[in-house]
């Protein structure tokens, strides 16, 4: 797993999708990014980590591109790349893509799992899902 972050962004899979939605017509990068939740969220065997992680990257895009959001864009590694405002149709379905990423039959949940950040990238998760959905704190509390 290519991954010098444990943001949304710092991975191999996520630098793809980035760069394959910034060489594509902004009318377009919902359509892409649709696509990449779907598979994730349809996954019914073994997610592979680079499937996961475009998932997580295209979740956190929803995330920012929703009016409103307090959830940053990542200007590091996409400072130009711009989304438009998603229906909240595919919010929903950003959070079945990270429910799926967080399976047990999930690549990326597993090699999380046995890192040191395991449990800060479940914390970056349940941020992101909690800004998907519109709640104020991610369940479990803020501690």
């Amino acid at each position: 797993m290519g991954t010098w972050d444990m943001g949304p962004f710092g991975n191999d899979g996520a630098a793809d999708l980035l760069d394959d939605l910034g060489a594509m017509p902004v009318e377009r990068r919902l359509g892409a990014i649709r696509g990449v939740l779907s598979t994730a969220a349809a996954e019914r065997d073994y997610l592979e980590a680079p499937e996961g992680q475009m998932a997580v990257a295209a979740a956190a895009l929803i995330a920012a591109a929703r009016a409103g959001s307090a959830f940053p864009a990542d200007p590091v590694y996409a400072p130009d790349l711009t989304v438009p405002d998603p229906p909240r149709r595919l919010a929903v379905l950003a959070v079945h893509a990270l429910d799926r990423v967080l399976a047990p039959d999930s690549e990326l949940a597993e090699l999380w799992d046995e890192s040191d950040g395991g449990q800060e990238w479940l914390a970056h998760l349940a941020r992101l899902r909690a800004e998907l959905t519109g709640d104020t704190e991610p369940a479990g509390g803020t501690d």
